[in-house]
């Protein structure tokens, strides 16, 4: 699809205080929202430290969530006063597990740094487990960067609970590459 993409937002319209409590509104987002998705999705990887690892482009947003089968989802915080995109929540789901419900799986949970200590990051948890439930979700799961202390206090706050049950492992594509050649063997 060659459509062209639409400018971003801007971060915040120069002229407007940081301090300025603007309505929020929570929504989907859309194939329009493309540009505001991946300038957050940036940030993120600028705050989690994997910026230069970073290969997320437009094209890969819309063809992966916006596509005919949307790998992913997102729910968009949007500063009414100023269309600005705040922050975003990106999920997916797990069809199911052991109780033949689905899991949703938050992905990536960001507010940008100019609208911290609003509570948007609490009203876009709060609309994923809206849609959790619309969904028949059984748990929803997501990650921590090991040392946010801070995103732990916020998710505790919020009613999540640190997962001990499980330790997080994982393959890189080395891996990958070896071990299926060792299993072709």
């Amino acid at each position: 699809m060659n459509t062209p993409e639409p400018a971003p937002r801007t971060a915040r319209p120069s002229g407007v205080s940081p301090h300025v409590q603007a309505a929020i509104q929570i929504r989907d987002a859309l194939h329009t929202d493309i540009p505001d998705l991946l300038r957050l999705m940036r940030a993120l990887a600028v705050f989690e430290g994997y910026r230069a690892d970073f290969a997320v482009t437009a094209r890969d947003l819309a063809v992966r969530g916006f596509g005919p089968r949307p790998e992913f989802h997102a729910k968009l915080a949007i500063d009414t006063a100023t269309d600005t995109a705040a922050g975003m929540a990106v999920y997916y789901l797990v069809p199911f597990t052991y109780d033949l419900r689905p899991t949703l799986m938050l992905k990536e949970l960001y507010v940008d740094n100019g609208y911290r200590g609003r509570n948007i990051g609490e009203q876009l948890m709060r609309a994923l487990a809206r849609q959790a439930r619309r969904l028949g979700c059984g748990r929803m799961r997501w990650d921590v960067l090991h040392g946010n202390h801070e995103a732990e206090r916020f998710y505790q706050r919020l009613g999540g609970q640190r997962e001990n049950s499980w330790v997080a492992w994982r393959m890189d594509r080395n891996g990958i590459d070896t071990l299926a050649q060792e299993t072709e063997s």
